[in-house]
């Protein structure tokens, strides 16, 4: 197999520059270059330039795909979106790692040792970018769920520790988005560890009443200058901005007023999470089972009807099979040996077989002598 890399970068707060486009250039005579973006794919050579270096410099969001089972995925968030401790718990060797420039954090996703060879020996990366750059309006309205999907992601490549404590789960784990979907198919993380993290969903929404009660409750006491603060915030354009404030505010005094309550509850081990995926793995397995052994009984009604109206009219069925055989063709002879299949199975529930090999000997005695018709009714032991 030949070597395969591919390289997407994009901006999405500022377009690059003339001057940034012309550096950019410098380091592929190849790469395709817009003020908005850059993508190069390698068959032999790298990048010639350090993609972390790039994301401080110039871009807001990365994908790397390589055929040797490995891909990247990074984005650029302001500093003000998190604060130092509340990304650290999230860090994993390197599944989910955290660089920073002067303003920003660098947030990166990455899957190193994939078994799926069929997937990276076909795909050529172009598509991740659409998918998975929703994320990063995601994590500028607070929603933290992509950082445990990379803590998770680690877990699945055994980077973390067993007695190790996941970090605070979001709530929401159990619907994710279409980009946080995109996001567990890109890291391969495992389905019934994600169905184990999202169990605590079941408390979330049983608390769900109460949260609208409390944020009434909250609402009430906010002071007019800081709500005004807010609506001018999203008159600017600054939604995100003010979406983050008012949750943290809102958060803070939950915590204050009730520190143990349901929206922050208790953290459970790695080995936990294991032991709950396997319980996870039997209902998947479970339910698996279920829908196909649904889908072979809907397939057989709807097989039986089908052979009930050959029932109906044999002599038209023998007429049409003739019919195919005459014209003398391979694809003609595909079809007439698919109909006597059938047709077999029909007379031996409507009748029986022993008129159906009647039947065939009549036919036998018109078409014996083409060879590749009887071949064919050989190899599906209709004749000897």
């Amino acid at each position: 197999m030949s070597e395969y890399q591919y390289y997407e970068f994009v901006t999405i707060d500022r377009p690059l520059t003339p001057a940034q486009m012309a550096e950019l250039r410098t380091r592929s005579s190849r790469a395709s270059i817009t003020p908005a973006s850059f993508v190069n794919e390698y068959h032999w050579g790298d990048l010639k330039g350090d993609p972390t270096d790039w994301m401080r410099r110039y871009f807001d969001a990365f994908v790397y795909v390589a055929n040797w089972c490995s891909c990247r995925f990074a984005l650029r968030v302001p500093h003000s979106v998190f604060t130092a401790g509340e990304l650290a718990g999230f860090e994993t060797e390197s599944t989910l790692t955290i660089d920073e420039s002067f303003d920003h954090w660098i947030i990166e996703w990455a899957l190193h040792e994939s078994e799926n060879y069929d997937r990276f020996g076909s795909e050529n990366g172009s598509g991740w970018m659409g998918r998975l750059v929703p994320l990063r309006d995601e994590l500028l309205r607070g929603d933290g769920r992509a950082l445990y999907l990379g803590w998770l992601a680690g877990v699945t490549a055994g980077e973390v520790d067993e007695a190790s404590l996941e970090p605070e789960p979001p709530p929401g784990l159990s619907s994710l988005t279409g980009a946080q979907q995109a996001l567990v198919e890109f890291l391969e993380i495992d389905p019934d560890l994600l169905a184990a993290a999202a169990s605590t969903d079941s408390e979330a929404t049983d608390a769900a009443v109460d949260s609208d009660r409390e944020m009434d409750a909250w609402l009430a006491g906010v002071p007019v200058k800081e709500a005004r603060l807010s609506l001018k915030q999203l008159l600017q354009g600054h939604s995100q901005q003010a979406e983050r404030q008012l949750k943290a505010r809102f958060l803070a005094w939950q915590r204050e007023r009730a520190p143990r309550s349901a929206a922050f509850r208790e953290r459970r081990s790695v080995a936990e999470l294991w032991k709950l995926a396997e319980g996870a793995k039997e209902i998947r397995l479970q339910r698996v089972a279920e829908e196909l052994a649904q889908l072979k009984a809907e397939q057989r009604r709807r097989r039986e009807a089908y052979l009930a109206t050959l029932a109906a009219d044999f002599d038209r069925c023998w007429c049409g099979i003739d019919q195919k055989a005459e014209r003398g063709i391979a694809s003609s002879y595909e079809e007439a040996t698919r109909a006597l299949v059938d047709l077999a199975e029909a007379y031996t529930i409507h009748a029986s077989r022993g008129e159906f090999d009647a039947r065939l000997h009549g036919f036998m005695e018109r078409h014996g002598k083409r060879g590749a018709l009887v071949r064919r009714l050989k190899e599906a032991e209709l004749w000897r």
